[in-house]
């Protein structure tokens, strides 16, 4: 997420709410904003999320305030969640595209999760049952990429941001001037 974001002008990270601890070297407020359980309970109860779910025995949730402030900005926003919150933006932002990230195979998933060396035997096993029910709803998505390289899954993505920026509904608005510029000529 972080090198296309230095790829690619105009877009935002959205940084999620959660009230899971932060791992070695996350920052708050860059990677995600820290909260306890009653704070994010707060804020489910006052509609502050545009999605939200329970995802390994934590919660993590979207600010709808910032998104929408990052798209008055005329900013893309990238989000980065499950299956669930996914199924969440479809219902309420069908403009949304979404992406769905996948690792080559379930090998390839396991030895990177160990890898990270972030997490216990425990915390791996809950993540791969996960995996094994997500990587389902892969249909429900308007782009899918396979993350065998790092480079090419980058290119990728790179490629559906631009292409999304050039649908004709969502560039309409830029072209009217160049239109307007070859009436009456």
């Amino acid at each position: 997420m972080k090198r296309l974001l230095e790829r690619i002008p105009d877009l935002e990270f959205s940084v999620s709410y959660t009230t899971r601890p932060a791992r070695r070297g996350e920052r708050p407020g860059v990677d995600y904003h820290f909260v306890d359980r009653g704070s994010f309970e707060r804020m489910v109860r006052d509609k502050e999320f545009l999605e939200w779910a329970a995802v390994h025995g934590e919660s993590y949730g979207t600010s709808a305030r910032l998104v929408d402030e990052s798209l008055r900005r005329g900013h893309d926003v990238l989000l980065d969640i499950d299956t669930q919150g996914a199924a969440s933006i479809r219902r309420l932002r069908r403009d949304a595209t979404l992406i769905f990230i996948l690792p080559p195979g379930y090998d390839a998933l396991r030895t990177r999760l160990e890898g990270r060396g972030m997490e216990g035997a425990a915390q791996i096993e809950q993540r791969l049952r996960n995996a094994r029910q997500e990587i389902e709803q892969y249909r429900e998505y308007d782009f899918l990429i396979v993350n065998e390289s790092l480079e090419e899954a980058l290119q990728r993505l790179e490629a559906v941001v631009l292409a999304q920026r050039s649908r004709a509904a969502r560039a309409a608005s830029d072209v009217e001037g160049i239109v307007a510029s070859f009436r009456n000529r």
